[in-house]
């Protein structure tokens, strides 16, 4: 639809890059949409707000009413909303009561992410030959490997460390945002699935049922979650404040680690772990839930303004999928894509089969691998698992140190 717009009024969308009240506009219309559908609709609160969301925005860019690239999406959600959304979705996370399930999680997560590599590797030997090109082959599978380890903050880095070109990296993003968008269907499908509950046990979603069903006056789990609570002026000035301090202390702890010079891998790994603003937004923050908990119940809205930030990014997710491109200029990038997730997904349900573990684990898990910390707290928001929060958070963040090293081994293997 962009050499529509770009015949009719000279520009690829009918909102302009720069029309940033525009967008946000609709961006927040388009949020609104998905919480309103989520808490009306029983087959919404099903599929979810956070995908609703998704699609929304993957609707709009595809008919080129929004643009795939601007300043909102990359400097204001990635660089400001979001950051300032994890500390307030963490001020339940006491970690004394987490840690049980962030073992079970970080042992699937870590089962996952060999998947991840097997994956790689399989599609690389697959895909080789009709695909023609294999340096352009190897440094797409270093770059999903690295994304699908610990989210797409490690794409760009591999994109980087094994120049794959402005186009190449285009591609393989569009694939990656397509593949992601109709794996999270999936993994809400697993959850409601008759064969996979049958297949696992899955003690979270029974509780959030039951809170559902024992709602009377209510029409779905997210209308009954996302109940009218106690919040006061008081309130929002708390949860913004402490947001944007914790922000700010851990940007300055990670801009000190992140400049030193590091020699040999061991420090290399440390360095690149503390030099994360995420480490250190995730780490305070469950400092302060666990060890300040009374403090933070005093402290009503944390939840609802975290999860409205979460929403936002989860809507700014689904705008570079276009599925044009996808089909034109990239299909086997898109097959390779497939293959990776696919087998993260056998690694990770399969783990979890075999150890015994909850079907929500393993959901969880994966959603870390694929999508990242935020993708996967996201999800642990709107299907009422908050006790995963924590636990999604801290894998995914550490999925984003063990991303780039992993990358770099089927990068080398494969002859970059």
């Amino acid at each position: 639809m962009s050499s529509f717009w770009m015949g009719a009024i000279g520009r690829e969308s009918l909102i302009a890059a720069d029309d940033t009240w525009g967008l946000l506009a609709v961006m927040a219309i388009g949020v609104f949409a998905a919480i309103w559908l989520e808490q009306r609709y029983k087959w919404a609160s099903k599929v979810s707000g956070c995908i609703i969301a998704l699609i929304i925005a993957m609707v709009l860019s595809n008919l080129g009413i929004i643009p795939t690239s601007c300043v909102l999406y990359d400097d204001v959600v990635w660089g400001i909303i979001v950051p300032l959304g994890i500390p307030m979705l963490l001020l339940n996370c006491d970690l004394k009561k987490i840690w049980a399930e962030t073992g079970r999680m970080l042992v699937i997560f870590l089962i996952g992410s060999v998947g991840t590599v097997a994956g790689a590797y399989l599609a690389y030997f697959v895909l080789k030959e009709p695909y023609g090109n294999t340096g352009d082959l190897a440094r797409v599978a270093a770059m999903m490997t690295g994304t699908y380890t610990g989210g797409s903050v490690n794409l760009a880095a591999m994109a980087s460390q094994y120049a794959a070109g402005d186009e190449v990296t285009a591609a393989a993003i569009v694939a990656d945002n397509l593949t992601m968008a109709v794996y999270f269907f999936a993994l809400i499908f697993f959850a409601d699935n008759g064969w996979f509950r049958r297949k696992f046990r899955h003690p979270l979603i029974d509780k959030a049922e039951s809170l559902e069903a024992g709602a009377q006056d209510q029409k779905t789990l997210a209308s009954a979650y996302w109940s009218r609570k106690d919040i006061s002026l008081k309130d929002i000035a708390a949860n913004i404040a402490y947001a944007s301090a914790v922000v700010w202390v851990s940007r300055i702890i990670a801009g000190l680690f992140s400049g030193f010079e590091a020699s040999g891998l061991l420090m290399s790994f440390v360095v690149r772990f503390l030099g994360s603003q995420y480490v250190w937004i995730t780490t305070i923050s469950v400092i302060v839930a666990t060890f300040m908990s009374e403090t933070v119940k005093k402290i009503h809205g944390s939840q609802e303004i975290g999860t409205f930030c979460i929403y936002m990014f989860l809507f700014v997710i689904g705008v570079p999928a276009n599925i044009y491109i996808v089909i034109t200029k990239s299909p086997l990038l898109l097959v390779l894509t497939v293959i990776m997730v696919s087998m993260n997904m056998v690694f990770s349900f399969g783990a979890a089969k075999i150890l015994g573990f909850n079907l929500e684990d393993a959901i969880i898990a994966s959603n870390a691998n694929i999508g990242g910390p935020t993708t996967a707290a996201g999800m642990a928001v709107s299907q009422g698992w908050v006790d995963l929060v924590g636990p999604a958070m801290l894998i995914g963040t550490f999925g984003y140190v063990i991303g780039n090293y992993l990358g770099t081994v089927v990068a080398i293997s494969l002859g970059l």
